[in-house]
């Protein structure tokens, strides 16, 4: 008994320390600008002020249009591509096919900072450096190793006959994959759709570099810009820094449940 009350203070005080970056993000988005403070930082508001959302959203929804914009089609992309990926070097065992899937891996392994000038330079010779689009590119490509080895590891999970009787009825390899795996792929999709919608609306440097219109940057940029020259509205930067969690926070409560379930179902094999 005495066991488990230490055990649950001992979560209880790392819940607390954990949460206490988020009490002092929303109390301080929440007041007005007079009230912000050293002093006061721990201090709840003594009246509510919605102005820092106001003034955040206003400066924000562009950039926050920008994000959605970019964030949508790379994830899809990505997961779709990834999938297919995935289908091909479970299920079509071919010459070479462990050493090509260990080089998709190794794309997993190369840092974001060594490939960035050859990365501009190639996005400008196919005009889409400083582009929503070009972003889009980049995401896509460096998100498929990661998509890539979930739908490996859940279709491997799958039995063969099924590819078998299907290929027994006459289906070729596409009509196989959107006759039997795509329809039963929706837990492989769910974890790929929020580790992907997650790692790219946060992602920064590649945001930073490759678009430097700041009309076309994602909100994890122009949250950096937010501050003020002379003076920062640090109710506006938090309000700021909320509404861009918001999304992602969103994603993970609607779809959370099926994350864990999905991420274990390829666990087995593969």
């Amino acid at each position: 008994m005495i066991k488990r009350i230490l055990i649950y203070a001992l979560l209880t005080v790392f819940a607390l320390f954990f949460l206490m970056p988020i009490y002092v993000l929303l109390a301080t988005s929440l007041k007005p600008l007079k009230e912000v403070g050293l002093e006061r930082m721990w201090f709840p508001p003594n009246d509510l002020s919605f102005d820092g959302f106001a003034k955040a959203f206003s400066r924000l929804a562009p950039n926050l249009r920008n994000s959605f914009l970019l964030v949508i089609p790379a994830t899809l992309l990505s997961a779709i591509v990834g999938s297919i990926n995935g289908y091909v070097l479970s299920k079509l065992k071919f010459r070479g096919s462990d050493l090509l899937f260990a080089l998709v891996l190794f794309g997993m392994f190369i840092p974001y900072q060594s490939v960035l000038f050859p990365l501009i330079r190639f996005l400008q010779d196919i005009g889409l450096y400083g582009s929503i689009w070009g972003l889009v590119l980049v995401h896509v490509v460096y998100g498929l190793p990661i998509t890539t080895l979930i739908f490996r590891n859940y279709y491997s999970e799958v039995p063969t006959e099924l590819i078998e009787a299907a290929n027994i009825d006459g289906a070729g390899i596409f009509k196989t994959y959107l006759k039997v795996l795509f329809p039963i792929s929706l837990p492989g999709f769910v974890v790929v759709v929020i580790w992907q919608f997650t790692n790219i609306w946060n992602e920064f440097l590649f945001a930073v570099t490759v678009t430097s219109d700041p009309t076309k940057q994602p909100i994890t940029v122009a949250l950096v810009n937010l501050a003020g020259s002379q003076v920062v509205e640090w109710n506006v930067q938090m309000a700021g820094a909320l509404l861009a969690a918001l999304p992602t926070l969103i994603v993970y409560i609607l779809l959370g449940k099926y994350f864990l379930r999905g991420l274990l179902a390829g666990s087995v094999k593969g």
